[in-house]
């Protein structure tokens, strides 16, 4: 086996590179001569500067699912994610602006789930998605508390349950 690895390295030879120029050392004193009439500039780029991420602008649509609700009609909200696993929520509701925020929450979130049962009735569920929750208040008193599931780029579902008792439905995506 050695007699096979040196046969098959009895071609080659190794040529040694300067480290400060990754070029290889002249290997005769006239490349040498040349190499210093003709110098070498190596050129160090910049250190790559991290662009922070530009928030993203979520648009969702809530659908009512009690008379309560249907009061307020088809509603629209945008949540404002700034990829820090935290975002503002909004929505317009019965003539009043509702403003808030929106959280991205793990799995081991204990009360996720709860808005889904009060809103969709108790029945066993599994959430697949990144999860978060979104509470907004209005000047009229009135808040609205929700969860969600990003499934997708821009996609999701959720529910929304209201202080005075309107339930939706919430749909993201355009």
């Amino acid at each position: 086996m050695a007699a096979a690895v040196a046969a098959a390295l009895a071609g080659c030879y190794v040529v040694p590179i300067d480290p400060r120029t990754g070029q290889a050392y002249p290997i005769n004193p006239h490349s040498a001569q040349a190499a210093q009439q003709n110098p070498v500039t190596v050129i160090t780029p910049p250190p790559l500067v991290a662009t922070p991420a530009q928030p993203s602008v979520l648009s969702a649509r809530l659908y009512p699912l009690n008379p309560q609700a249907n009061k307020g009609g088809l509603l629209t909200a945008v949540v404002v994610d700034n990829n820090t696993g935290r975002g503002s929520f909004s929505l317009s509701y019965l003539g009043d602006t509702l403003q808030g925020e929106s959280t991205r929450v793990d799995a081991s979130y204990a009360a996720f789930g709860r808005i889904h049962n009060d809103v969709l009735g108790y029945t066993p569920r599994s959430f697949s998605g990144r999860r978060g929750i979104a509470n907004a208040y209005g000047t009229k008193g009135v808040n609205a508390q929700c969860e969600y599931l990003i499934t997708g780029p821009s996609m999701g579902t959720g529910v929304c349950e209201f202080s005075d008792g309107a339930k939706y439905q919430l749909h993201f995506g355009s």
